[in-house]
């Protein structure tokens, strides 16, 4: 009968979970705003939090298997749905625009942080997200015009231009580098931000090196070189993340060992981005004159 009612703890009712929910939210952000994260008063905060965790993920283990079929049936059965998930030409497609229009935002926000701030870290980040987003582009513009699949010449031109680009990106990024390991540049967050960021980034992450592994299987080279492109964004924004936990949790670790962390992260950022850029020219490469040469060995017949 015990373990009855404390299994039952774990399944309160909605309202239940939605207000608790709302008051720990309401309450980390007091604890962390407030400086309070050893107060006797957070480790309340805290377990109340897990608790409430705990209940939202025993509800979404119970209800979302049944939920999940009819959510499935809901999407395949609306036409835009349906191709968003079964067109994988289509999807790459309308992430471009998205992912375009995101690189856009982001440029416009470190220039308007550099001018208010007055610091070249943001400058350094707006040429960054720039090149991206012309990467980007131009990979929109091919599709617009000549489409997935059409001329595989052409794509493998497109693809090839936008590693060369590709390899750009790291001036830029051993500029940030250098910035954060002497000019204590940086990201920071406060509060219970920083997990948000967090779990963002790590998200991204993991998405990017799936979809670079599947869409690399397809043999599109302009799709495989957009997901490279989300690639290389991933993994700086990982090492936006660690300078922002450093920023929030690094009081206690010495300084020397902070830019260590930092410059063997940039250092392995860096190596993999231009890996990635490398290889897509090489193949790229090869492969154009392995059709070329066949179409004049066919031209002479």
């Amino acid at each position: 009968m015990k373990l009855k009612k404390l299994i039952k703890l774990l399944y309160p009712p909605l309202w239940l979970i939605a207000l608790l929910t709302l008051l720990c939210a309401a309450a980390l952000i007091f604890v962390f705003v407030k400086g309070m994260e050893t107060h006797p008063i957070s480790y309340f905060v805290y377990v109340l939090s897990f608790y409430t965790l705990t209940a939202i993920v025993m509800l979404c283990i119970k209800n979302l298997p049944g939920k999940y079929k009819a959510i499935k049936k809901i999407v395949y059965d609306n036409p835009l749905g349906n191709r968003m998930i079964t067109d994988i030409e289509y999807r790459t497609h309308a992430f471009l625009y998205g992912s375009l229009a995101i690189n856009l935002l982001y440029a416009v926000f470190n220039a308007v942080s550099g001018f208010i701030y007055n610091t070249a870290w943001f400058f350094i980040l707006v040429f960054y997200y720039t090149i991206l987003a012309v990467m980007r582009f131009l990979l929109l513009r091919f599709v617009n015009r000549v489409g997935i699949g059409e001329n595989r010449l052409k794509e493998l031109y497109r693809s090839r231009l936008c590693g060369i680009i590709l390899l750009t990106v790291n001036l830029f990024l051993s500029g940030a580098v250098m910035m954060i390991l002497y000019q204590g540049k940086g990201y920071q967050y406060n509060g219970i931000l920083i997990y948000v960021i967090a779990l963002y980034t790590f998200w991204v992450t993991g998405l990017a090196i799936k979809n670079l592994i599947t869409f690399r299987k397809l043999g599109s080279p302009v799709m495989t070189m957009s997901k490279i492109i989300n690639m290389a964004a991933a993994l700086v924004s990982m090492l936006s993340l660690e300078t922002a936990m450093f920023a929030s949790f690094g009081e206690k670790m010495p300084i020397e060992d902070q830019r260590l962390m930092i410059m063997l992260t940039g250092a392995g950022v860096s190596v993999i981005i231009v890996a990635m850029a490398v290889y897509s020219i090489v193949k790229n490469t090869k492969e154009i004159k392995r059709i070329t040469e066949n179409k004049n060995e066919q031209g002479n017949l």
